[in-house]
């Protein structure tokens, strides 16, 4: 049965934070909490509604996005809530970068006991760069070492002063049984069910909690003038018209809420639950953005904003597809604008295709519950799309040329050969990668003569991909190391004749190519000059002979590498009459082609990489050292805008098949890499 509301507000509630810092269990605490599920799972377990892939159960952490919807009453207003589980691993921000494409507000959540980390900054960062208003949620505050007050320093030493707590915890650690809210300076005392009962704040707690509620409010009513007015005249505002003030100063950016729970306990949950409905922005109140003009290869194209009219045309965003073993691909979805509704019929404006709209659901971990409509602001799913990728527009207009805006570019920094197990797995493998990285664009496959390489974020990330592989499309395959791309050059001039003779009867095969073949500058490719004179080759082979230079060089060197920046130069051959043809010349030039490379001797090059790597001040002299240790040469070292070391080096690939992992255990998980191929250089060393 349809689970329907009479059209409460939604908000998209996307859960950014580190591993371990407990969104997926503060997820689970919030499901509970709101009657969506009649008991609370276990990461450990493997028993949570978001983390349901046998993946990432095995794992016991998130490995892609999640959807959970519930509804919420607060103030006796029905609100509708869609919570975006994220992984905190950085092999899968992918995820986070679509979850983020579509939310209404980000919480940033922060273990009480491990405090400010590395993947709270990149958190914090990542929704900042979407632009997307932040809460911060300080989780497990029931564990042992848990200190709130620390917590707070290192957020607003981290993040600026900007970070207003508006709870304390009553008690701590295993203490911890509620929350002192500080605009109302009520204290919320909770009881096994999770549930609260007011009381005053403790006498313990009196003074601080005071002193902190005149310190917010005067921060909030400096925003309002009329509330600045009454408040100099003794007049404070209420708690509700604090809270609608600072709500406006969030949406802004410009302040930014810190609460705490323990999501294990569900201390405190239901109150988050709460200022999250009375402080985020709902779906309804601002603009998507949209590119109108992109060109059929997904390029160009003018930032548009789209007014969220529930009468206005349709228009959905994809942001997510997933594979599923049992109903096909899945399509994750928000509505910019308009009402959604089966049997809708819209046009794909990425693709251009046509979409019939099947039966509409809402998503709760793998659960899909029935919904007769998704209105606007609302994010949904769909089973069966034929024409519909991750990062499409569905509308009701009839032209194309329309995409949502690019998601952060994230490029590889981790390759893996894949080999098929068996024939069948050889045939399929193809279009099941071509499903992968639909799924997940930061996934890249590139071709190196036989050899196919997944490209990642990193070995979980690509490990993971060969699981579900398997699993899900029923590919089977064995991984490697994925080898350095060398090349080879000749160094000097070298003349060689390509010889083709052969007679078995009836028409025979001959060609005969004097060729020149000459070093080029390094990036010049291959380059062919025909210097043929009086037709000792016919025009007609020109041609064959060039494809046969090309062949041959491709094929490799005395080294086995392909060959590069080397000018093939026709000067001169022979043809016959009858048994010549294209296949003989392109023979002859093949063979004239080796026998030169191996008079002019190729050089080794190895191919060289540009490095960045962004990392707090004090782990630039590591940094700095280990890249020296790879034969990095470093061209810059500088500080980035949010106060961090930025080093940028050319390192060669050799040494860089393991760097991103070394590099998270150097730096403890807080450096930013890019690699980007540059150039090629000779390799160090003799070759033979």
């Amino acid at each position: 049965m349809a689970e329907t509301s009479t059209d409460p507000a939604h908000r998209t509630v996307v859960l950014l934070g580190a591993m371990g810092s407990g969104k997926t269990t503060l997820a689970e605490a919030m499901l509970h909490r709101a009657g969506a599920i009649p008991r609370m799972g276990s990461v450990e377990q493997g028993t949570t509604v978001c983390d349901h892939d046998p993946e990432e159960i095995a794992r016991g952490t998130s490995l892609g996005l999640a959807l959970a919807w519930l509804t919420w009453t607060v103030g006796g207003a029905l609100q509708g809530v869609t919570i975006v589980d994220t992984p905190g691993h950085p092999d899968f921000v992918g995820a986070v970068d679509a979850a983020l494409s579509i939310a209404d507000v980000a919480v940033v959540v922060v273990s009480a006991v491990d405090g400010v980390t590395g993947a709270t900054r990149t958190a914090w960062a990542n929704a900042g760069a979407a632009g997307v208003p932040r809460v911060v949620v300080v989780t497990q505050e029931d564990r042992a070492r848990a200190d709130f007050r620390r917590t707070v320093e290192q957020l607003r030493d981290a993040f600026g002063p900007g970070l207003w707590p508006l709870e304390l915890p009553l008690g701590e650690e295993h203490a911890f049984h509620g929350v002192a809210d500080i605009l109302s300076e009520r204290a919320l005392v909770y009881d096994e069910s999770g549930r609260h009962h007011d009381e005053p704040v403790p006498d313990e707690l009196a003074d601080e909690e005071h002193r902190l509620h005149q310190e917010v409010t005067e921060e909030i009513v400096a925003r309002d003038d009329a509330q600045l007015e009454a408040y100099l005249e003794g007049d404070e505002p209420a708690p509700r018209e604090l809270e609608s003030t600072f709500a406006g100063a969030m949406a802004a950016g410009d302040a930014v809420p810190i609460v705490v729970c323990s999501g294990l306990t569900a201390t405190g949950v239901d109150h988050v639950l709460d200022l999250l409905c009375d402080l985020a922005p709902t779906g309804e109140t601002h603009d998507g953005r949209i590119l109108l003009g992109v060109d059929d290869e997904g390029h160009g194209g003018t930032e548009h904003s789209v007014a969220p009219q529930a009468n206005g045309d349709t228009l959905v965003h994809v942001f997510r597809t997933v594979a599923d073993p049992f109903v096909g691909q899945v399509a994750m979805f928000k509505v910019l604008s308009g009402v959604l509704r089966p049997g809708d019929r819209l046009r794909n404006a990425t693709t251009g295709g046509e979409e019939r709209i099947p039966a509409l659901f809402r998503l709760r971990g793998a659960e899909h519950v029935p919904a007769d409509s998704i209105r606007t602001g609302e994010i949904g799913a769909v089973a069966k799309l034929t024409s519909t990728p991750a990062g499409s527009l569905l509308w009701t207009r009839s032209q194309s040329g329309a995409r949502p805006i690019p998601l952060p570019s994230r490029a590889p920094v981790y390759a893996m050969t894949l080999e098929p197990v068996s024939q069948s797995d050889d045939a399929k493998l193809t279009t099941a990668l071509g499903r992968l990285t639909a799924e997940d664009p930061t996934l890249v496959v590139d071709r190196a003569g036989s050899l196919t390489i997944l490209r990642g974020l990193g070995d979980t990330h690509v490990a993971v991909a060969v699981e579900r592989l398997a699993r899900v499309l029923g590919v089977h395959v064995t991984t490697g190391t994925a080898p350095v791309a060398y090349r080879e050059t000749i160094a000097r001039s070298a003349h060689a004749e390509g010889k083709l003779k052969k007679q078995s009867g009836g028409h025979g095969q001959f060609a005969v190519v004097q060729l020149k073949l000459s070093p080029l500058p390094p990036g010049g490719g291959f380059a062919f000059v025909d210097s043929v004179v009086g037709g000792a080759v016919p025009r007609t082979y020109i041609p064959a002979v060039e494809r046969g230079a090309r062949d041959a060089l491709a094929a490799g060197g005395p080294l086995g590498h392909p060959v590069v920046d080397v000018q093939v130069e026709l000067l001169d051959g022979k043809a016959h009459s009858v048994d010549s043809s294209e296949m003989a010349f392109r023979t002859a030039a093949a063979l004239g082609v080796k026998a030169a490379l191996a008079e002019a001797q190729t050089v080794l090059l190895e191919p060289v990489s540009n490095v960045t790597v962004t990392v707090p001040t004090d782990l630039q002299g590591p940094v700095l050292t280990d890249l020296s240790g790879r034969r990095g040469r470093v061209h810059a070292s500088e500080t980035a805008d949010d106060g961090r070391a930025r080093v940028v080096a050319s390192v060669p690939d050799a040494e860089l098949e393991r760097y991103v992992l070394d590099l998270r255990a150097l730096t403890g998980g807080q450096a930013e890499l890019t690699i980007a191929t540059d150039h090629y250089e000779p390799a160090p060393g003799p070759h033979t």
